[in-house]
């Protein structure tokens, strides 16, 4: 039997963090602690978002690192408790977003985060009485903003993810305003994370029709606007397409997603310098590679419609030419050709596929990985 669920209220337009304290009324929040990073709060995005509240404005987290640790939500729970904050507001990217959820479970259950952890079997742990969480996004790529889950870096070093119903955001404010200044090197990073949202969700064999369609309609607004986002940040119709692909892609992702997010969870767990938007985008044309080799006739549909939606061919079944055309668009994003650009060494290789078998994403592939078939994706992605 296919679970279908969508649960979460959405608000897109430019203008929507106006709604901000609206919102958290209609949630019962009344003491929220803002989790946010410091580039978001020095660029001024915290300060415009919080406005509404003048000298009563809520305490601010802004200490969230660029790959949330457990370390971290331990500090934002101290000042949660401190504050007697009732929920939370994430304004930022998807760390923002993850660390946010992170403090959820760990500010309302007793133990460590990786008692609650998707692979160690915890989701059952999370129960309903995590904090409530409103979403903004400044980015447009990860859409934890209508996402059930987190991934966070626990004490002995793995990158987990945590998954639940109950950590979906109550609301998402997607405002493209708050996105009009990422610079040109962020906008394609993450933009390029939202549309292998849509295309490995889309490859997935789990059924879903509703989130094959949000994919697919994702993944079109997302290949049509992430080069004039990227070269022309102020573009307001280019910022909300991307806007729309980002939150789109995670509304698909319920439906799973694969071998690149397996790759880049594992590397990016062993290497947190490394930036996981990029590394979906490098890790995506030999996923689709590996995907499309398997024989049958959905999967060549599949790899018809997507190429149809990124208006490359009507007539196009093979990986090798969807392969193609994302190293082509990431080479015109200016995003590394592949892992050697980035400072990866192949030493780690051994442990980056070990994790990356364990990952939670690698169940839902649709084509079963094996510690061989990771080695080959990672030396065709140097």
């Amino acid at each position: 039997m296919a679970l279908i669920q969508y649960l979460t209220q959405i608000q897109l337009d430019f203008g929507a963090v106006s709604l901000l304290p609206q919102v958290c009324e209609q949630a019962g929040i009344h003491r929220p602690l803002v989790i946010t990073d410091a580039g978001v709060r020095a660029a001024g995005v915290v300060a415009h978002a919080l406005a509404p509240w003048g000298e009563h404005a809520p305490p601010v987290f802004d200490q969230t690192p660029a790959n949330p640790t457990e370390a971290a939500v331990r500090w934002a729970v101290q000042l949660c408790h401190r504050g007697h904050c009732d929920g939370l507001i994430a304004i930022g990217g998807g760390s923002s977003m993850d660390l946010a959820k992170g403090v959820a479970i760990a500010a309302t259950h007793e133990g460590p985060l990786k008692n609650f952890a998707t692979i160690e079997g915890g989701s059952l742990n999370i129960t309903g009485a995590v904090l409530p969480l409103i979403a903004v996004p400044t980015t447009a790529g990860t859409g934890s903003e209508v996402a059930r889950g987190a991934i966070l870096i626990v004490d002995d070093g793995r990158k987990l993810g945590f998954h639940n119903w109950v950590l979906m955001p109550k609301a998402a404010i997607c405002d493209p305003e708050l996105s009009l200044s990422l610079p040109p090197g962020l906008t394609a990073a993450t933009g390029m994370d939202a549309i292998a949202h849509c295309m490995e969700t889309f490859m997935s064999d789990a059924i879903n029709p509703p989130a094959d369609g949000i994919a697919l309609d994702g993944l079109r607004r997302g290949w049509a606007h992430i080069e004039r986002a990227t070269r022309t940040g102020q573009d307001r119709e280019a910022r909300w397409q991307m806007m729309s692909c980002s939150m789109q892609g995670a509304l698909a992702f319920q439906k799973g997603l694969g071998c690149v997010h397996s790759l880049s969870h594992a590397l990016g767990a062993a290497d947190p310098r490394l930036h996981h938007g990029t590394l979906n985008a490098v890790f995506l044309p030999a996923v689709i590679q590996f995907n499309a080799s398997a024989p049958g006739v959905q999967r060549e549909q599949r790899m018809q419609r997507m190429a149809q939606a990124m208006g490359i061919g009507t007539g196009i079944a093979d990986g090798m030419a969807l392969a193609q055309a994302v190293r082509e668009m990431n080479a015109r994003l200016g995003l590394p050709a592949g892992l050697s650009a980035m400072g990866v060494d192949v030493q780690i290789f051994d442990l980056v596929i070990q994790a990356a078998l364990l990952d939670h994403c690698n169940k839902t592939n649709p084509r079963e990985a094996s510690a061989t078939d990771y080695l080959e994706m990672l030396h065709a992605s140097l």
